[in-house]
């Protein structure tokens, strides 16, 4: 059996009436109900060491900022459940296929329904050998 590459997708929230701690707060409520979610193979806070240089981490971790790991699959049921619990709130979202990258913004369902069907795009032509 042919294995699929890995979709790496990270998700950092920001709100602008919330606190580090709750942001933090929220993001690691979301964790368990996103390991869950269909395709999602590995869902984790993300390291200060994995960071991009000048980020604020909060207690090891990066700021507000999760990621998770399956197959190709998991775009549609993963940008649906954020769509849902975080409609209202700008994320910020990361795909990652084969070391390119692909970096959108939602927070609305229209806006999220825009960025899934992007990630789906590039996630299929980066697949394709297009990207």
């Amino acid at each position: 059996m042919a294995t699929t590459s890995n979709v790496q997708v990270t998700i950092s929230l920001s709100e602008p009436g919330l606190d580090e701690e709750q942001l933090q707060a929220e993001v690691q409520n979301l964790l368990p109900q996103i390991k869950e979610v269909d395709g999602v193979e590995n869902a984790d806070l993300v390291a200060v060491t994995e960071a991009p240089q000048g980020s604020k981490a909060f207690g090891g971790f990066l700021l507000a900022t999760l990621k998770a790991v399956g197959n190709p699959g998991l775009i549609k049921p993963l940008f649906g459940f954020l769509s849902t619990k975080l409609s209202g709130k700008t994320i910020e979202i990361n795909v990652e296929v084969n070391g390119k990258k692909l970096e959108v913004k939602a927070s609305n369902q229209e806006e999220f329904e825009f960025a899934r069907r992007q990630a789906e795009d590039f996630i299929k032509n980066t697949k394709d050998g297009v990207a």
